[in-house]
């Protein structure tokens, strides 16, 4: 068996596709889609901060999309929003600070439905935590996992209309963020009643460390299809590609 690191990539079905949305833009992105053929859940992933380097490939998502697939049987569509650039390509239009990119949001989960995916979930992190609070109540999903919240954008009536749809909301907050630690995150929050908060002891926004990716994706798995919990390890070597 080998140990699961930071650049391994497991068998999946990676398709290269295009979202529409309803202002005319075209958006770049990839969905991985397990081999085996059977969709245990799909998460709908909107990266961080464009503007401070946040795009499709920040590095959860992209270990999101090279594990998961294989690992618990999650599809993970990921993508540029509007103006963001990656080596994928880069998504029409310009950064909108979480307005326009509402449109972002609600094509790529109707591109999920479209392709007759299951058990939706939207996954932001950071700026894409806002967009998600902002925008996402409305929208047929399970539910949403926030990864380092800030709250600069997302105001208390949007938490309310998150509170009222009853559906689950999971926060994960390093205890060195650098923006809403634990505690404050805990008050600020009071109005998405059923929010589920999880302090994560020494980790900080960006999640680096191998360790801190571990634990984003099993808090993740063990929501999302929690059968699938926690993930393993280690892999045969010949699955690595």
């Amino acid at each position: 068996m080998t140990e699961i690191r930071s650049t391994s990539v497991l068998p999946a079905i990676r398709e290269e596709i295009e979202l529409h949305t309803a202002d005319g833009l075209t958006l770049v992105g990839e969905l991985a889609l397990p081999a085996s053929g059977q969709v245990a859940a799909t998460l709908v992933t909107m990266h961080p901060l464009p503007t401070h380097g946040g795009f499709m490939d920040s590095h959860v998502f992209r270990k999101a999309a090279w594990r998961l697939p294989h690992l618990a049987d999650v599809a993970v569509l990921r993508f540029n929003t509007r103006g963001t650039s990656s080596p994928r390509g880069r998504s029409e239009g310009e950064f909108d600070g979480g307005a326009g990119e509402a449109h972002d949001l609600r094509a790529a989960v109707a591109y999920v439905h479209e392709r007759g995916l299951p058990n939706v979930w939207l996954v932001g992190w950071s700026f894409g935590t806002e967009v998600t609070l902002m925008h996402g109540a409305d929208q047929d999903v399970v539910g949403a996992i926030l990864l380092s919240p800030p709250l600069h954008r997302a105001q208390p009536a949007d938490l309310e209309r998150w509170a009222a749809t009853g559906r689950p909301v999971t926060a994960l907050v390093p205890e060195h963020d650098d923006f809403l630690k634990p505690d404050e995150a805990r008050e600020r929050f009071a109005p998405l009643t059923q929010l589920e908060l999880v302090p994560v002891a020494e980790a900080k926004h960006l999640w680096v460390g191998e360790k801190y990716v571990r634990i984003v994706l099993d808090e993740i798995v063990a929501r999302v299809a929690p059968a699938r919990a926690p993930l393993p390890t280690e892999v045969p070597a010949s699955v690595l590609q």
